[in-house]
């Protein structure tokens, strides 16, 4: 069972403190899987951080299966496949319709390969007949993981994992040997360095993740947040998809942006990190150990 967990992160659904009799506040939270549950407040707004409207009660948690098919049906590296998604209430069975846009997009996926070395975070379109569809090439044969986010009207923001194989060829079973990796990394019109507190983080327990962005100019919003980051443990076993809480300038050396993480267990986890500068969409990646 692979476990999906998503962290503090941003502009999903921001829910609303409000008082109850007898009590002088309550905060209603999503459960596991949920984010912004973080934020809150006593009276209506709008979220500081991704924006949406705050809403006051908490619908009840349920999963909504994802069903994906490809076409052609057997995969092949290299070659370009048709993938499509189906979303189904769980309740009624009916095919979901109607959703909400989060980060500007109906729908994020995120696919990750079995070593770690290939990441794509896109977009599917919604069809007409209210499957989504997404045009991919998966580059070698083995396993990936599909990791979906997406928010029914009718229920909870979701975050969804399927499997795909890609065939041919022969790959490791094994989950990928990583190395921890925290040097500064370069990408297209960027550089960023990390910075943890503390400096050896800790399964279960919280670790302040700092990200400089240099230079400090043109940095933009990416999807509506300042950076999109996906974390995944070696196995795959566990898949962390999570935004900034707070973003600070120091001046023209840099943009530092802060995640709040808590690595559910020990290992070396692969961190990516998305953002944007001057139009161009720019991907880091990072390989943290996690201590017990």
């Amino acid at each position: 069972m692979v476990r999906i967990l998503a962290l503090l992160s941003a502009a999903l659904l921001c829910t609303l403190l409000a008082p109850l009799p007898d009590s002088p506040s309550v905060q209603n939270s999503w459960a596991e899987g949920a984010p912004d549950r973080d934020v809150s407040s006593k009276t209506p707004g709008f979220c500081p951080r991704c924006g949406m409207k705050l809403v006051a009660g908490i619908p009840d948690s349920k999963e909504y299966p994802v069903e994906i098919t490809a076409k052609p049906p057997a995969i092949e590296p290299g070659k370009n496949i048709q993938l499509t998604f189906r979303i189904e209430d769980p309740k009624t069975h009916a095919p979901v319709r109607d959703f909400e846009i989060v980060h500007e997009k109906l729908y994020h996926l995120f696919v990750v390969s079995q070593d770690l070395s290939f990441f794509t975070h896109t977009h599917p379109e919604l069809q007409s007949d209210a499957s989504f569809r997404l045009d991919l090439r998966l580059p070698k044969p083995g396993m990936y993981r599909v990791l979906s986010d997406f928010y029914p009207k009718s229920g909870t923001p979701q975050l969804a994992v399927n499997t795909l194989m890609a065939s041919g060829g022969e790959f490791d079973p094994e989950p990928a040997k990583l190395a921890p990796d925290l040097a500064a990394q370069h990408a297209e019109n960027i550089d960023v360095e990390l910075v943890t507190q503390p400096a050896q983080p800790l399964a279960g327990r919280k670790t302040t993740m700092l990200f400089h962005m240099k230079p400090n100019d043109g940095i933009e919003l990416y999807l509506g947040a300042w950076a999109h980051m996906l974390a995944a443990s070696s196995g795959l076993v566990d898949m962390i998809h999570s935004h900034p809480i707070q973003a600070t300038d120091r001046g023209g050396e840099y943009k530092q942006l802060q995640f709040n993480m808590l690595f559910p267990r020990a290992g070396i986890y692969r961190v990516w990190v998305q953002s944007q500068r001057k139009g161009v969409v720019n991907t880091v990646a990072f390989n943290v150990p996690v201590g017990e």
